[in-house]
């Protein structure tokens, strides 16, 4: 798949899961990591490959106005109506929105997202966790996608 991967965190909690989400961002080739927010620190030591210095990370109060020309807003979130990662097609330009460890996105971040999407589990997941089930995700189909390979979620 050609394109990019952005990634915007509304207010996360604890640096740890920012130092991990930076580590996957860098590993699955993210463009560009978007913080809402100033409750924790960027750099920690989950961030072993120092991510930061690899790739852009920025804060900012309002993450709807971070998001990159044509990026297509796709909010992760355990939510009715969501779609399931399973059979969800990444666009190719995704600007995916997490929320905090201890909340939900709302309705003031779901409302500009173009996609609604879930992992379907039978609790909330990790921070981090989330967020590289979701990179990885999106490189798998995208592989399948490159190799000729008709994605079916059946």
């Amino acid at each position: 798949m050609r394109g990019y991967s952005a990634i915007g965190l509304v207010r996360p909690k604890t640096s740890v899961n920012v130092g991990s989400v930076l580590r996957a961002a860098q590993i699955y080739e993210a463009g560009l990591v978007v913080v809402q927010g100033a409750r924790c620190e960027i750099r920690s030591s989950t961030d072993t490959m120092k991510a930061y210095r690899h790739l852009p990370v920025q804060r900012t109060e309002d993450l709807h106005n971070a998001i990159p020309f044509d990026c297509v807003p796709v909010g992760i979130d355990l939510v009715e109506g969501a779609e399931s990662l399973f059979s969800f097609q990444h666009p190719q330009r995704a600007f995916y929105v997490f929320g905090p460890e201890d909340g939900t996105l709302g309705k003031a971040h779901l409302n500009w997202c173009k996609h609604r999407v879930m992992v379907p589990t039978k609790g909330c997941m990790n921070l981090a966790a989330t967020v590289n089930v979701v990179l990885y995700d999106r490189a798998m189909k995208a592989d399948r996608m490159a190799r000729g390979q008709k994605w079916s979620a059946a």
